[in-house]
C-alpha cells in the first residue's frame, strides 16, 4: 500500500467516524468520501462536519456537492490557464514551421 492511499483510507474512516458521530449511517460516509475522492477534499467536509453540525443528510450531501462544484471549477480554471499560456505561446513563437520563418 502506497503512502498516498494509506492517507486516503486513514482520511476516509476519519470522515465516516465524524458522520457516524452526527448519527448517520457509515454508508452515508463511505459514499461522501468516494465522491469526494481525496484527502484534501475529505478535511475540508470534516471541517463542515465539526463546525456546522449539520441536522440532516441533505445538508451532508448538499456540501458534498458544493466543494466537488468547487473542485472541477478550479481543475477548468487550471485547464484554461493552461491553453491560454500554450495560445499566447504559439502567437509570440509560431508553430516551428518552416513557414514561421518565411515572416
Amino acid at each position: 500500500m502506497t503512502s498516498n492511499s494509506a492517507e486516503w483510507i486513514r482520511t476516509r474512516n476519519e470522515l465516516v467516524k465524524a458522520i457516524r458521530e452526527l448519527g448517520f449511517p457509515d454508508e452515508l460516509g463511505m459514499e461522501v468520501a468516494r465522491n469526494l475522492g481525496s484527502p484534501k477534499a475529505m478535511n475540508r467536509m470534516m471541517g463542515y462536519l465539526y463546525n456546522v453540525r449539520p441536522s440532516s443528510a441533505e445538508l451532508i450531501v448538499d456540501e458534498m456537492l458544493a466543494i466537488c462544484s468547487e473542485i472541477e471549477a478550479w481543475r477548468d480554471k487550471k485547464e484554461s490557464e493552461e491553453a491560454n499560456a500554450r495560445y499566447n505561446e504559439i502567437l509570440n513563437y509560431g508553430l516551428g514551421t518552416a513557414e514561421d520563418d518565411e515572416y
